[in-house]
């Protein structure tokens, strides 16, 4: 790549040896241990699998698509903690796809990688066809207005089985506009919805990462669960629902395509 904006390299964690940072123009974008699959580095990665982990019994197998690949760090997961599960991992970025397969360890063959739009292939998909939607769609530190309307969320609710979760990553910043309004956008399609993530975070306090969840269903999300689980990360965490979220959300309106 010519522009340093454009650079992609994949450096070894100074600390833990085995493990890999995928950095773009040198921002963290994942991080893979090449040895140990199960070991997740970033609280925001963990925030997710802790979902996915309620999503089944363990060990069963499901059929996911991720939106946005990167190094691939939870479909390595997956598949080292769900054997046989079918992924489907659509990448927007041919150069981060083509580095990771130069450089890191080779995906199962349950593990298909394609370069594509994240929108286009959601509605390319067939209905009901994903336990397990993940969404981690990034460009320039921005979620592109596609991904983030009702529209698109009514397209992931489509391809999702009735039992299905849609996790969502969403970077912010305080005072949360973007995650507001993107909790408001999921809740006009899904039957239940719940924020997720590092205390001080959904307090508005720093800038980081948080974690959607979504369902068809009301009242389908484990909630009790997730807020357990978020507890016990090593970064304590807390869960909004419920009359929680509708104060978070309040003056918040979804967002349409025709506003993007």
């Amino acid at each position: 790549m010519n522009r340093a904006a454009d650079r992609l390299e994949l450096v070894v964690d100074p600390v833990r040896r085995t493990g890999r940072t995928l950095l773009s123009a040198g921002v963290e974008q994942s991080y893979v241990d090449v040895e140990d699959p199960r070991h997740l580095h970033f609280e925001y990665v963990r925030r997710i699998a802790s979902a996915v982990e309620l999503a089944a019994p363990a060990g069963v197998p499901l059929d996911v698509l991720h939106l946005g690949g990167g190094a691939l760090t939870l479909p390595r997961w997956l598949a080292a903690t769900r054997p046989g599960s079918a992924q489907r991992v659509v990448e927007r970025d041919r150069a981060v796809v083509d580095l990771v397969a130069r450089e890191l360890p080779p995906l199962p063959p349950e593990v298909r990688v394609a370069v594509g739009d994240a929108r286009e292939a959601v509605t390319a998909a067939g209905a009901d066809g994903y336990d397990l939607v993940i969404a981690d769609i990034y460009r320039a530190a921005r979620m592109p207005g596609h991904v983030r309307t009702v529209e698109f969320a009514a397209e992931v609710a489509r391809v999702l089985r009735p039992g299905g979760l849609y996790l969502v990553n969403v970077t912010d910043l305080p005072p949360l506009v973007g995650t507001r309004v993107q909790v408001a956008t999921l809740r006009a399609v899904f039957g239940d919805v719940c924020v997720f993530g590092d205390r001080r975070m959904l307090r508005g306090r720093r800038y980081g990462n948080l974690v959607l969840a979504a369902t068809h269903r009301p009242g389908g999300l484990p909630v009790g669960r997730l807020a357990v689980a978020a507890l016990r990360d090593p970064i304590v965490g807390g869960l909004l629902h419920a009359a929680a979220l509708d104060t978070f959300v309040s003056g918040a309106h979804p967002l349409l395509d025709t506003d993007v």
